[in-house]
């Protein structure tokens, strides 16, 4: 006799209900959130965000934000 095989659906409900008991349903979203599969490449488009940001102007912007934050 063959072992009975569970649906996927049926293993994804039993995974959130677990997670839900487990973390709670807030923190369950946020775990979830954590496996996103995205998409595009983030390597190429970080370098083109990135390519005129210099150390000392990165240092520069932290610190004029923290002036203004104090102000």
């Amino acid at each position: 006799m063959a072992p009975l095989r569970t649906t996927p659906t049926r293993i994804r409900e039993q995974g959130l209900d677990a997670l839900v008991k487990a973390l709670g349903p807030v923190d369950m979203a946020r775990f979830l959130q954590q496996f996103e599969l995205g998409s595009g490449d983030y390597t190429r488009d970080r370098e083109e965000w990135l390519r005129d940001i210099t150390v000392d102007g990165a240092v520069a912007e932290i610190k004029s934000h923290q002036k203004k934050r104090r102000l």
